[in-house]
């Protein structure tokens, strides 16, 4: 479980490929390695340019933008988008590394101790501060994601982080459990304050975010609740 969780703390690496370290992003110039030149500079700044574009147009509620609307946006010509992807798959990939930067600080380290209240309600804001911020780019990635592997693979790996958050909120609560119990509840947990419940919820139902995140409270509590033996 520990080595899952170490495996879990940054996303997973493009694939290897003629653009891999491209796709990787900018690196670090090392100390007294000689300056990029300005070709490589506008590159990397055109490629970022392009990536942003495409989040840009997903936040604003196009959830399948061609390559020709996202060369628009970036203000850069279509050619100009492939000379720098390889496909359209390769730029949601990149898409998606950038997306986990944008979010990252919304991770902060859970509530581990203390009651289990106070460690539920800290918990419910900062997960629906997260699920509200990545509505937007998760609606577009689950279209993409049956065609896309590199998608696909970035998606399991939040839901793994995610998963982990929810065991380390509430491990005293499960640890207290054996076998299937153990298992029941924690999947109880996930559902409750997964994206899933959180799109039924606002998407879905209509709800304002205040209220879906009462609901996903109100879920957790119940799930937590002590079984009655009737």
């Amino acid at each position: 479980m520990a080595a899952a969780a170490r495996e879990r703390v940054e996303p997973p690496a493009a694939r290897s490929g003629p653009r891999a370290g491209a796709r990787r992003g900018a690196r670090a110039v090392p100390e007294g390695a000689p300056a990029p030149d300005g070709r490589r500079v506008r590159s990397a700044r055109t490629r970022q340019a392009v990536v942003e574009a495409l989040l840009a147009l997903l936040d604003a509620g196009e959830l399948r933008p061609g390559a020709a609307r996202i060369a628009e946006r970036a203000g850069v010509s279509l050619r100009t988008v492939f000379e720098h992807f390889d496909d359209l798959e390769s730029l949601f990939a990149a898409a998606a590394e950038r997306q986990i930067e944008r979010v990252r600080g919304l991770l902060e380290p859970p509530l581990r101790s203390g009651p289990r209240g106070e460690r539920l309600r800290a918990f419910v804001a900062r997960r629906a501060r997260l699920l509200e911020r990545i509505s937007p780019v998760r609606r577009a990635a689950l279209l993409y994601a049956p065609f896309s592997p590199e998608i696909r693979r970035r998606l399991r790996w939040v839901s793994g982080l995610l998963r982990d958050e929810v065991e380390r909120v509430f491990a005293s609560e499960l640890a207290r459990r054996q076998g299937l119990e153990r298992g029941e509840l924690l999947h109880a947990l996930e559902v409750a304050a997964d994206w899933s419940t959180w799109e039924a919820l606002r998407a879905g139902r209509g709800l304002p975010a205040a209220r879906a995140r009462g609901v996903v409270e109100r879920l957790l509590r119940g799930a937590l609740a002590e079984r009655i033996s009737l």
